[in-house]
């Protein structure tokens, strides 16, 4: 486990793992170690990824792969507002930094346009969950997995490797999706909305 420093404020620690079953477990287990506000695991590739309804699956190397913990300022009750807020995050995201046309879905799902195929391919996902860790402390555990550079996992999956025709750095997908999921989750906090 590595400790790296990234240039965004609201991050205030970033743990790095090359291969990690998945980030929701260790960062569980940072939150029960009373770790701070804006913690941010990542990883390169992940053995046993969970999506959506617990489903699970082998998120190969290439890809972003994070889990940020979030210690909110209101009474959380749901998360649908702030899941599709995280989704529309990399949607936007994967337009600013390639063009390419993406939405969010329903649910946390994340698609890309494919050109060639002229079909909306799944490329990523976001989830957000509450949880209380044992010193009591609520916290907000947002998870996002984007296909990069791995090869996707089913015909109905894309990536941006797949779609650009060519290798790109992960970490500007990181950096942008943060930057996109920070501003958003700054007007959730002030708004009304769950």
């Amino acid at each position: 486990m590595e400790e790296t420093t990234l240039s965004l404020p609201s991050v205030s620690r970033m743990v790095s793992v090359d291969v990690l079953d998945n980030t929701h477990a260790l960062a569980r287990d940072l939150a029960t170690q009373q770790c701070e506000h804006g913690t941010l695991v990542l990883a390169y590739e992940q053995t046993a990824a969970r999506g959506q309804n617990g489903r699970g699956w082998h998120a190969g190397r290439g890809g972003v792969y994070f889990t940020l913990l979030l210690q909110p300022e209101k009474e959380v009750r749901v998360t649908d507002g702030l899941c599709r807020r995280a989704a529309e995050a990399a949607a936007q995201a994967l337009q600013n930094l390639f063009h390419v046309k993406a939405k969010a879905k329903r649910g946390g799902d994340i698609q890309a346009w494919d050109g060639k195929n002229k079909s909306w391919k799944k490329i990523g996902v976001a989830r957000v969950e509450v949880f209380t860790s044992e010193d009591r402390k609520i916290w907000i555990e947002v998870g996002m997995d984007v296909n990069v550079n791995n090869r996707p996992e089913t015909a109905a999956d894309t990536s941006v490797k797949k779609l650009l025709g060519r290798e790109i750095d992960p970490e500007w997908v990181l950096q942008e999706t943060l930057e996109e999921f920070l501003m958003r989750y700054a007007q959730w906090r002030l708004s009304a909305e769950d």
